[in-house]
């Protein structure tokens, strides 16, 4: 069985050191270049659905277009070179999202259709949280997702009271209002519900009678709570979550695209790999 290097040779080590590391000054100004281009091609992309640009601009839309095309997938060969294994950056979160905003123009080249994928290149700017070194931040959000995930039984049973409510309150604006009023059925009338109880409120059919306007006030009220208690449930289940961790930095290992290592950390805590200095 081959084994793994214990070290990358220096032009493999210095091309991964400035495209995946944010601490040093070649990496920052990678990405921060790359970010300008990533918004440069975003800005295109929504000029280009603008009909009365895209008829007169046409030919330097679809040059600009391929040339930051050809940036991407550059970039994107590059980053799959610099790491002893491919497979852990193509198959990661950013790695699959960068391949999707790269691979439109060929489509539509070949094809055609494939416009709607441009929109996909904004999520690239999620590398901002590595280039201003919040990635702190990131670790906020998956405690918040932590929180929904812990929640989600107890949010599907009030959801599930809150369905029950919608149904029985829109019955009973059914008989009370009736097809003369705009409630000509019992689903429009649990869709005034829903609108109702979420304090949307497009207008669209609303009670008359005063019967009617007293339970719909009932509703209104109801409204404020279903609204509160999901975010009590979510708060309860952040707070316990809320523990100190050891500070991270931008390091990435060099042969397994492993990052969040912690500070001054000198081997990769997944496979072991002498990190970057």
């Amino acid at each position: 069985m081959e084994k793994t290097p214990k070290t990358q040779p220096d032009w493999k080590s210095k091309l991964h050191e400035i495209i995946y590391e944010a601490d040093t000054p070649a990496g920052k100004l990678f990405d921060i270049v790359l970010l300008i281009i990533i918004l440069l091609s975003i800005v295109l992309v929504m000029l280009e659905s603008v009909a009365s640009l895209y008829s007169k601009y046409h030919d330097t839309f679809y040059i600009a277009e391929w040339v930051i095309t050809i940036i991407f997938s550059i970039e994107y060969i590059l980053r799959i070179i610099s790491i002893n294994r491919p497979r852990h950056y193509i198959f990661s979160f950013y790695g699959i999202i960068d391949f999707l905003s790269t691979i439109p123009s060929y489509l539509t080249f070949f094809m055609g259709g494939f416009n709607f994928l441009f929109s996909v290149r904004a999520l690239r700017l999620l590398r901002i949280f590595r280039i201003l070194k919040i990635s702190r931040y990131v670790g906020e959000s998956n405690k918040l997702v932590g929180a929904l995930k812990n929640s989600k039984a107890k949010i599907f049973v009030f959801l599930f009271a809150v369905l029950v409510i919608t149904v029985i309150m829109g019955t009973v604006m059914y008989m009370i209002e009736g097809p003369e009023h705009g409630f000509t059925s019992i689903p429009l009338s649990i869709y005034w519900c829903i609108v109702t109880l979420t304090t949307v409120g497009f207008g669209d059919i609303h009670p008359v009678t005063p019967l009617g306007q007293f339970v719909a006030s009932i509703i209104m009220i109801i409204g404020y709570g279903v609204i509160a208690v999901p975010t009590g449930i979510v708060s309860a289940e952040y707070s316990k979550s809320m523990q100190p961790k050891p500070a991270t930095n931008t390091q990435v290992c060099p042969n397994c695209a492993e990052d969040k290592h912690p500070d001054k950390a000198q081997y990769c805590h997944k496979c072991g790999y002498k990190l970057n200095d």
